[in-house]
């Protein structure tokens, strides 16, 4: 069965990797559109994340993708920086946190 953004979003705290986040207090927010469209983002802070559905009113980086593309990138079926490039995936807010995120969340399906 293909995972669902609803799968991956609650994968996430058991896929973060704490260490490489020490110090961070961001919001990471995510806009899917697609067949699973919908709202959802990560607070990390104090070596913890949270994932909750919805919009957060201060987030500091917000990435927007089709959900389809997104199961692809959190699967490595997708390189993150050709769907960039593609726009395939957008960016908004703090692109250097962009870069850092797949290292805060070892993102194998």
């Amino acid at each position: 069965m293909p995972l669902t953004i609803t799968d991956l979003m609650s994968k996430m705290p058991s896929a973060f990797v704490p260490e490489k986040a020490q110090g961070l207090d961001v919001v990471l927010q995510f806009k899917f559109s697609g067949a699973e469209p919908g709202d959802w983002y990560a607070e990390i802070k104090d070596g913890a994340v949270k994932v909750e559905k919805g919009e957060h009113p201060s987030p500091k980086m917000t990435l927007s993708a089709d959900s389809e593309d997104y199961v692809k990138l959190f699967t490595g079926q997708l390189d993150p920086m050709q769907a960039f490039m593609a726009g395939k995936l957008k960016l908004a807010g703090d692109l250097n946190l962009a870069m850092k995120m797949t290292q805060f969340f070892k993102m194998r399906g």
